[in-house]
Protein backbone atom coordinates (compact mmCIF):
# COMPACT_ATOMS: atom_id res chain seq x y z
CA UNK A 1 0.00 0.00 0.00
CA UNK A 2 1.02 3.48 -0.91
CA UNK A 3 1.15 5.96 2.32
CA UNK A 4 0.59 8.88 -0.28
CA UNK A 5 -3.30 9.61 -1.56
CA UNK A 6 -4.08 10.23 -5.06
CA UNK A 7 -5.68 13.55 -3.28
CA UNK A 8 -4.87 17.28 -3.20
CA UNK A 9 -5.61 18.47 0.15
CA UNK A 10 -4.75 22.52 -0.66
CA UNK A 11 -3.54 24.37 -2.33
CA UNK A 12 -1.10 27.58 -1.29
CA UNK A 13 -1.95 31.09 -2.88
CA UNK A 14 0.98 33.81 -2.41
CA UNK A 15 -0.73 37.23 -1.05
CA UNK A 16 0.83 40.22 -0.29
CA UNK A 17 -2.58 41.52 2.24
CA UNK A 18 -4.24 38.35 4.00
CA UNK A 19 -7.23 40.79 4.71
CA UNK A 20 -7.66 42.32 1.14
CA UNK A 21 -7.41 39.04 -0.63
CA UNK A 22 -9.91 37.25 1.76
CA UNK A 23 -12.47 39.95 1.38
CA UNK A 24 -11.24 39.34 -2.89
CA UNK A 25 -11.55 35.73 -2.72
CA UNK A 26 -14.90 35.52 -0.27
CA UNK A 27 -16.49 37.98 -2.65
CA UNK A 28 -15.10 36.72 -5.63
CA UNK A 29 -16.63 33.09 -4.85
CA UNK A 30 -19.98 34.27 -2.53
CA UNK A 31 -18.20 33.77 0.83
CA UNK A 32 -18.70 35.78 4.15
CA UNK A 33 -15.45 37.45 4.82
CA UNK A 34 -15.73 36.77 8.63
CA UNK A 35 -13.36 33.79 9.11
CA UNK A 36 -10.09 34.56 11.32
CA UNK A 37 -6.66 35.22 9.55
CA UNK A 38 -4.75 32.75 11.25
CA UNK A 39 -1.08 33.21 12.94
CA UNK A 40 -1.09 36.58 11.05
CA UNK A 41 -0.70 35.50 7.79
CA UNK A 42 -2.94 32.54 6.65
CA UNK A 43 -6.55 32.14 5.48
CA UNK A 44 -8.45 29.28 4.99
CA UNK A 45 -10.84 29.80 2.17
CA UNK A 46 -14.29 26.98 2.81
CA UNK A 47 -14.27 24.97 -0.34
CA UNK A 48 -16.05 22.38 -1.17
CA UNK A 49 -13.08 19.54 -2.48
CA UNK A 50 -9.28 20.67 -2.42
CA UNK A 51 -8.79 23.64 -0.17
CA UNK A 52 -7.36 26.90 -0.81
CA UNK A 53 -5.03 28.63 2.26
CA UNK A 54 -4.23 32.26 1.22
CA UNK A 55 -0.79 32.97 2.76
CA UNK A 56 1.16 36.29 3.16
CA UNK A 57 4.47 34.59 4.76
CA UNK A 58 5.25 33.31 1.12
CA UNK A 59 4.45 36.29 -0.75
CA UNK A 60 7.49 37.17 -3.40
CA UNK A 61 6.60 38.90 -6.54
CA UNK A 62 8.69 35.90 -8.02
CA UNK A 63 6.01 32.86 -6.42
CA UNK A 64 3.43 34.42 -8.43
CA UNK A 65 1.10 32.02 -10.20
CA UNK A 66 1.58 32.85 -13.69
CA UNK A 67 -0.20 30.06 -15.00
CA UNK A 68 -3.31 28.93 -12.88
CA UNK A 69 -2.34 26.23 -10.61
CA UNK A 70 -5.87 25.04 -10.56
CA UNK A 71 -9.25 26.15 -11.67
CA UNK A 72 -12.43 27.08 -10.55
CA UNK A 73 -15.65 25.35 -12.25
CA UNK A 74 -18.74 27.02 -13.18
CA UNK A 75 -21.64 25.32 -15.45
CA UNK A 76 -22.09 28.59 -16.80
CA UNK A 77 -19.15 30.31 -18.48
CA UNK A 78 -21.01 33.29 -19.86
CA UNK A 79 -22.22 33.98 -17.14
CA UNK A 80 -19.03 33.56 -15.06
CA UNK A 81 -17.72 35.70 -17.40
CA UNK A 82 -19.82 38.88 -17.06
CA UNK A 83 -19.84 38.70 -13.28
CA UNK A 84 -15.88 38.70 -13.50
CA UNK A 85 -16.50 41.68 -15.85
CA UNK A 86 -19.49 43.55 -13.09
CA UNK A 87 -16.40 42.95 -10.51
CA UNK A 88 -13.92 44.71 -12.42
CA UNK A 89 -11.69 41.54 -12.10
CA UNK A 90 -8.84 41.70 -14.75
CA UNK A 91 -9.47 39.42 -17.13
CA UNK A 92 -6.60 38.06 -19.00
CA UNK A 93 -8.48 36.47 -21.42
CA UNK A 94 -11.65 36.25 -22.97
CA UNK A 95 -14.13 33.00 -23.22
CA UNK A 96 -11.75 30.57 -24.78
CA UNK A 97 -12.91 27.50 -26.73
CA UNK A 98 -16.45 28.50 -25.22
CA UNK A 99 -14.49 26.74 -21.64
CA UNK A 100 -12.29 28.98 -19.67
CA UNK A 101 -11.25 32.29 -18.97
CA UNK A 102 -8.09 33.51 -17.32
CA UNK A 103 -7.72 36.41 -14.42
CA UNK A 104 -5.84 37.67 -12.37
CA UNK A 105 -6.17 38.36 -8.31
CA UNK A 106 -5.06 41.90 -6.86
CA UNK A 107 -1.32 40.65 -6.81
CA UNK A 108 -1.39 39.25 -10.14
CA UNK A 109 -1.77 35.56 -9.70
CA UNK A 110 -3.30 34.31 -12.54
CA UNK A 111 -6.75 32.55 -11.72
CA UNK A 112 -8.71 30.12 -14.16
CA UNK A 113 -12.34 29.23 -14.14
CA UNK A 114 -13.30 26.68 -16.70
CA UNK A 115 -16.92 25.20 -17.98
CA UNK A 116 -17.01 21.68 -15.98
Amino acid sequence: MNPIMNRIGTVFIPVSNIENARDWYCKLLGLPADGEVLFGHLFILPMEGTGIVLDSKIYQEDRLYKTPAFHFNTTNIEAAFEFLKASDIELATGIEHNQWINFKDPDGNLLMVCRC
